[in-house]
């Protein structure tokens, strides 16, 4: 069952903090070029880089079965220059000017180097990936980037879509979200113990979907101090999630109205977007995702039941409740 304490994430990364350490003096190091503009571009993404969240389920699942490697910390900066590459695909394709209360890459720099910097973030981390010389650890990667790919024109191609189905929704957020998570735990065991690899990427898969229910619930409690981004961000970009899903199918006519409304307007205003916010939660579409998040969550839990006991196997577990009791 989940644990009802809500853990800081720097308790889950203390386990690894020397490893987290030595990832942050290798991540500058990762994209540097002798090309000004992209170095100028790298530094302001390390500037407003996440919480290593990703990099620290790869290095807690390394060390699984009391084998860590070196190699670990490198695929954890690996991975984490995939996740910003996303980042900033994402914000260039959805034209958004703030990502964490930062202007975007595309805002600052224009789309064309937004794209071509998430480009470059790709072939650098197969740069490096290749210094391995396993295409085991290659194949899990290359595999994530290309369901993210995928789900990127599923989300397109359903764009402004009210059709947009329960089952669409999972299938979307396992290819943006939980697929890059689950290589992240993989690849830990992968050149740690892998004997739990399989247990370990069902955890990722499962930790990744329940994170992406609950950024999508955050879209529609949050403030934009709290989540860094305008609260009905996803709205307001015509996008149809969980919440919604949920609460369409109770909606009456009145409220059909308004998203309808909503939906029809390029550019709806703070007023109506509020409107479906109030009448989403009324209508018990948060419930509901929630719900379905807790449910993510306890298959995770299952996924590493079997694992042996240690502070990093605790700190997955912690991992987990984290995630579903998160603000941010």
């Amino acid at each position: 069952m989940l644990r009802t304490a809500v853990p800081e994430l720097t308790r889950i990364q203390e386990p690894i903090r020397a490893r987290l350490d030595e990832l942050d003096k290798l991540l500058p190091q990762l994209v540097v070029d002798e090309f000004e503009l992209i170095d100028e571009v790298n530094d302001y993404l390390l500037l407003k880089r996440g919480k290593l969240f990703r990099p620290t389920l790869l290095l807690l699942s390394n060390e699984i079965g009391g084998k860590p490697s070196r190699e670990a910390v490198l695929l954890a900066a690996v991975v984490e220059a995939v996740h910003l590459a996303t980042l900033v695909h994402d914000d260039a394709v959805d034209h958004s000017v703030l990502r964490r209360g930062m202007p975007t890459i595309n805002s600052v720099w224009g789309h064309q180097v937004a794209i071509i910097m998430g480009d470059y973030l790709y072939s650098r981390s197969i740069m490096e990936m290749a210094q391995l010389q396993r295409v085991d650890v290659i194949g899990v990667l290359a595999e994530a980037a290309n369901t993210m790919t995928i789900g990127e024109m599923r989300q397109l191609a359903m764009h402004d879509s009210l059709d947009f189905t329960e089952d669409d929704y999972y299938r979307l957020i396992s290819a943006k979200t939980a697929s890059l998570m689950s290589a992240a735990c993989e690849l830990g065991a992968l050149v740690g113990e892998p004997e739990y690899r399989d247990r370990l990427k069902a955890y990722g898969y499962a930790l990744g979907m329940a994170f992406q229910v609950v950024d999508d619930i955050l879209d529609y409690t949050g403030t934009e101090d709290a989540t860094g981004k305008p609260s009905g961000h996803d709205l307001r970009e015509h996008k149809v999630t969980l919440p919604l899903i949920a609460a369409l199918r109770e909606f009456g006519r009145e409220e059909r109205l308004a998203v309808n409304a909503l939906f029809a307007d390029p550019e709806p205003d703070d007023e109506l977007i509020l409107r479906v916010v109030k009448a989403t939660t009324a209508r018990g579409g948060i419930k509901v995702a929630r719900a379905k998040a807790r449910e993510f969550a306890e298959q995770a839990l299952s996924a590493i039941a079997g694992v042996p006991e240690s502070p990093s196997a605790t700190a997955l577990a912690e991992a987990v409740t984290y995630v579903i009791e998160r603000r941010q």
